[in-house]
C-alpha cells in the first residue's frame, strides 16, 4: 500500500468514513475496483497497524502536539493536568474561538458529551450563539471524570483564557457543574454579577416572579404536594429556570436551554466515535471545526448604516434579543424612517464583527500546503482520456516519477510497513514518537450513560 492511499485512509476518517466505505470511494474514484489493489481488509488492518504503533504513547504524543500548536499558531491556547503521570485534563482554545468569545460570549451553554475517544474522556463543549444565530464554539476541553474538581478545573482554564466571564450560563441538572459554577463564581468573581441558569427546566413560564410564586402556591395546595421534596427542591432553585427571573439580563432571550449544547454535542459525534485514539480524536475535531467555520463564512450579510434615532418599545425585544422588534418597525414605517438607526444594530449581528484578521484562523504548518493540495487536485490526464497510447505513455511516466519521489520523502526501510515516521506523517503529529513516556493515558471511565451513574449525594 502506498503512501498516498494511506493518507486517503486516514483522511476518511476524519469526517467518520470507515475502511469499507473508504475503499468504496477509492474504487469509485479510480473507475474500477481492479485498480485498487490493496483490498478491504488491508483498509481495516492499517488503523490496527497505528493503533500498534501509538500504542501506550497516546496520551504523551497527544500533549506533545498541542504543545506545539500552542508554540507555532498565534493566540492558540492549551492547558492539561496530570495526576499520578495520567493525563486528567485538557483545554484548548484558539484564536477564532478566542474571537468569538469577545463578541458573543455574554451567554453560553456547556455541557458533556461522551464515548468520543478510547478511553470514554468526557468531551466538553461552550457553545455561543454569533451573529448569524447559528451555534459556535468557544472553548473545547476532555475530562476524565465527571467530578466537582474536574468541572471546577475546566472552568478555570477557560475564564483563565479568555479573561472575562460571561453575563449568563446555561447548563443541564447536574449536580457536579452546578457545584463548580458556584465554587468558580464564589472564589474568582465576587465583584460581579455571574449568574447561572439550569435549561432542562426552562418550561413555558415567562410571568412576573412575584405571580408565578402565587400561582406554584395554589399548585401545590390543589394537588397535595407540599411534602414532596421534588417541588419543594425546584421552588428553592426558582431563580434558575424561571425566564422571569432573568429578565433584567441583557441577550437572556438568546438562550433558553441547553438544546444548542445537546446539538453541538450531536454535531461533532457525527465526525468521532467511541474507538478513536486522541489523536484521531484531534484530527476529526479539526474536521467538524473547519466545516462548522465555513458555514459561518458563508451566512455573512449585508451591512445597513443608518442616522441615528431613538426607539423604544415597552416588549423590550431589543433588550433581551438584540434586535428590534415588529412593533418598533412599524413605528418607523409610520414616522417615515428609511433606515434602521445605527445604536440599534449592535456590533455582534454585524457580518464584520469578526475582524479579517482572523480568517487565517486554521494555521498550516506548512506555508505551501494550499499550494501543495492545488497542484494536486489539478488533474491534467482529462485531456488524454480519448487517446489511449499518450495516456499510456503519461501513466509510465508519472509512475516512475512516483517511485522516484517517493524514495525521497520515505525512507526506503519504511515503505512496507507502518512504523513511528510513517504514523507521524499520517497523523500530522511531530516526528519523532517520543521514547520517554512520562504522560499516560487515563484508565477507561464510567461516565453517564455507559449503564453507571454515580449521584453526587445531596
Amino acid at each position: 500500500m502506498s503512501y498516498s492511499e494511506k493518507e486517503f485512509i486516514v483522511r476518511a476518517s476524519t469526517s467518520k468514513i470507515g475502511p469499507t466505505m473508504a475503499h468504496k470511494l477509492r474504487a469509485s474514484l479510480r473507475g474500477r475496483y481492479e485498480f485498487v489493489k490493496p483490498k478491504v481488509v488491508d483498509y481495516k488492518n492499517l488503523r490496527r497497524d497505528i493503533n500498534r504503533v501509538i500504542g501506550y504513547k497516546d496520551a504523551q504524543m497527544i500533549v506533545k502536539t498541542m504543545n506545539n500548536h500552542r508554540a507555532h499558531y498565534p493566540n492558540y491556547s492549551f492547558e492539561f493536568n496530570c495526576q499520578d503521570d495520567v493525563l486528567d485534563y485538557m483545554f484548548w482554545d484558539d484564536e477564532m474561538e478566542k474571537a468569538y468569545y469577545v463578541e458573543f460570549g455574554d451567554v453560553i451553554s456547556f455541557d458533556a458529551t461522551f464515548r468520543t475517544n478510547k478511553y470514554q474522556m468526557v468531551f466538553v463543549l461552550f457553545t455561543a450563539i454569533d451573529h448569524h444565530k447559528k451555534s459556535v464554539t468557544v472553548g473545547s476541553g476532555l475530562l476524565s471524570n465527571e467530578s466537582i474538581e474536574s468541572y471546577s478545573w475546566l472552568l478555570k482554564a477557560f475564564l483563565k483564557t479568555h479573561g472575562k466571564e460571561p453575563t449568563l450560563v446555561l447548563t443541564d441538572q447536574d449536580a457536579a457543574i452546578k457545584q463548580a459554577v458556584e465554587n468558580i463564581s464564589d472564589d474568582l468573581f465576587t465583584n460581579t454579577d455571574f449568574r447561572k441558569r439550569f435549561s432542562k427546566l426552562v418550561w413555558d413560564i415567562n410571568m412576573k416572579p412575584d405571580v408565578f410564586e402565587v400561582k406554584w402556591g395554589l399548585l401545590m395546595k390543589e394537588f397535595n404536594l407540599e411534602d414532596t421534596r421534588w417541588f419543594k427542591d425546584m421552588f428553592t432553585i426558582r431563580d434558575s429556570w424561571i425566564p422571569g427571573y432573568f429578565s433584567d439580563i441583557p441577550m437572556c432571550g438568546l438562550m433558553k436551554t441547553t438544546s444548542r449544547s445537546e446539538s453541538m454535542n450531536s454535531f461533532f459525534n457525527t465526525y468521532s466515535e467511541s474507538g478513536n485514539l486522541l489523536l484521531n480524536f484531534m484530527m476529526n475535531y479539526d474536521t467538524a471545526i473547519q466545516k462548522q467555520r465555513n458555514t459561518q463564512r458563508e451566512l455573512d450579510k449585508v451591512e445597513i448604516k443608518a442616522e441615528e434615532k431613538e426607539i423604544n418599545c415597552s416588549c423590550e425585544h431589543f433588550k433581551c434579543m438584540g434586535i428590534l422588534c415588529r412593533h418598533a418597525f412599524r413605528i418607523m414605517m409610520r414616522c417615515g424612517v428609511k433606515e434602521i438607526p445605527e445604536r440599534y444594530i449592535l456590533k455582534r449581528w454585524r457580518k464584520d464583527v469578526i475582524s479579517r484578521n482572523y480568517r487565517f484562523s486554521y494555521v498550516q504548518s506548512d506555508s505551501g500546503d494550499c499550494e501543495n493540495v492545488k497542484l494536486v487536485n489539478d488533474s491534467y490526464v482529462d485531456i488524454l482520456r480519448d487517446d489511449k497510447k499518450r495516456l499510456a505513455l503519461f501513466a509510465e511516466k508519472q509512475q516512475m516519477l512516483l517511485k522516484e519521489f517517493e524514495s525521497d520523502y520515505i525512507s526506503p526501510g519504511l515503505k512496507s510497513k507502518i512504523d513511528g515516521e510513517v504514523v507521524c506523517k499520517l497523523l500530522g503529529v511531530t516526528i519523532p514518537i517520543p521514547e520517554e513516556i512520562n504522560i499516560h493515558v487515563p484508565e477507561v471511565q464510567s461516565n453517564k450513560g455507559s449503564g453507571i451513574k454515580k449521584r453526587i449525594p445531596r
